[in-house]
Parts: C-alpha cells; structure tokens; sequence
C-alpha cells in the first residue's frame, strides 16, 4: 500500500520549485526569525507578511487556500499560550472566577495571546511552502550544504522513510479490528468509551512493539549490508553554485522582510 497523501510536495514547474533548496530553506528561516523578531501587535505587517506568503503560493502554482488552511494545525498548539492573556499587566477588559479565584484579562494580554497565534500561523505557512516546493532529498541536500550535524539529518531521514512503515503497521491493526467488530445497521456497536479507550492502548501499544521490533530487524539488515554510519562530510557533497535568479530571490526576499521590520516598528 502507498501512502502518497503523507508526502506534502506538490511536483509542479514554477519559480518558486525551480529556487535552489538552500536558499529556500535559509529563506524559510529568515522569515521565521523575522516573526519572532516583530513586536506585538504589530498587525500591518503581520498582515503584509501574509500577503507575501499568498503570493508565494500563487507563484508556485499551490491555491490560494492551500497554506491558509493547512496551517490550521498548528492552532490548538498555539492556544497552549492563553494564560498569557490573564497573566500580562494591562487596562481590564473582562473578569470572571474559576474556582473562586478571579481572572482578569487584560489589552496587553490579548495583544500578546494574538500575535503568538499569528506568528505560529504565519510561520507553519512558509513551512508548509518549503515542504511543497521541496522534495525530500532536496532537503537534505540543503541541510548537509549548511553543515548540519549529520546526526539530525540521519535522524530526520529516517523518520521521513520509516513514517510510511509505521502507517502502514497502523492501517493494519485498524483493519484487524473492524474485521473482528460485528456492526448492525441499526444498533450502535463497540463497547463503552471506557472499553474503547483500553482497545486504543492496546492497540497503541502493539503498534509500539511491532515498531520496535521492524527497527530491530531494519538496523541489523543495515549492518549486515555494511552499514558504519559513516557519511561523506559536507566539504565532499558537490554543490552546484548558486544562479542568479537564486541570488535576486534571495536579496529581494532580505529586503522584503528588513521593509517588514521597519513597518512593524511604527
């Protein structure tokens, strides 16, 4: 069974899949450092922030809606922060008790609470741009050009190609479990959400077992295969050099984000 729906990158031919991965990646980073670096409530380039993305999207032939909405994810993660709105001092704007003890949520509060949501939201957009414009080993082609430690990126393939064989553990113990699951049309079948919630860590839990057991099989295949660890260092990948569209996309995207730091500030 393939699961292509777990690969984000969308194989089309535009500008933006032709940039060369390493500047789409320090661009990637740039722009997340660049959010993290406008003040709060800085709405007006928040929001041309946003266009930009829009653009980008439009440019590499993905849909307006497509990092809009796909970003959404990254929301309930994001909504971890809303302490933040009763713990930051400020003009009062609403009060009410939980458990006999008053919270109060202050201007300043929601300002900050907003503008972490934005940034989260904003910053998952260009990742996912990143991920749909980029192939996999185009990525890690751009992590070793960086000198990334080749730790992380041994780590960070391995999840990436293992990913599709722990689905496809998943899928079938779901499927073991409906084909032993006797269904009525017109009675509700399965136990309690107690007695459903122990099949689930059941089934969490094999899932865990054959995991580790198709690792254990997978790395004593490797070594047998003369596995070491062992990659060329980044100095030996040959590296093609930049061309000079990749260098006006990159001076343009600086400027653009350095315009958005100056706007942000009035």
């Amino acid at each position: 069974m393939h699961f292509h729906y777990l690969d984000r990158y969308q194989h089309k031919h535009s500008a933006i899949h032709n940039l060369d991965p390493r500047l789409k990646m320090v661009v990637t980073l740039l722009f997340i450092i660049s959010n993290l670096l406008l003040p709060d409530g800085a709405w007006g380039a928040f929001l041309l922030a946003w266009g930009g993305l829009l653009c980008i999207s439009l440019m590499a032939l993905l849909g307006i809606t497509y990092t809009a909405t796909r970003a959404m994810i990254v929301l309930p993660f994001a909504l971890t922060a809303v302490t933040i709105i009763f713990t930051i001092p400020g003009q009062p704007i609403f009060s009410f008790n939980l458990s006999s003890y008053p919270l109060i949520a202050t201007d300043n509060g929601l300002i900050r609470f907003g503008s972490i949501v934005i940034r989260s939201w904003l910053s998952m957009q260009m990742a996912i741009l990143l991920t749909a414009t980029t192939s996999f080993p185009d990525l890690t082609y751009a992590l070793r050009s960086l000198y990334v430690p080749q730790t992380i990126i041994d780590i960070i393939s391995f999840m990436y190609r293992y990913l599709f064989v722990l689905t496809d553990e998943a899928t079938r113990l779901l499927r073991a479990r409906e084909s032993r699951m006797a269904r009525h049309s017109t009675y509700r079948s399965g136990g309690s959400i107690l007695w459903q919630a122990r099949v689930a860590g059941h089934m969490v839990g094999q899932l865990f077992l054959r995991s580790y057991e198709r690792a254990d099989r997978v790395y004593g295949a490797m070594l047998a295969r003369g596995y070491n660890s062992e990659q060329p260092p980044p100095a030996l990948i040959p590296r093609s050099a930049l061309r000079f569209q990749d260098w006006v996309s990159g001076a343009l995207a600086v400027v653009i984000l350095f315009l958005l730091q100056i706007i942000g500030r009035f």
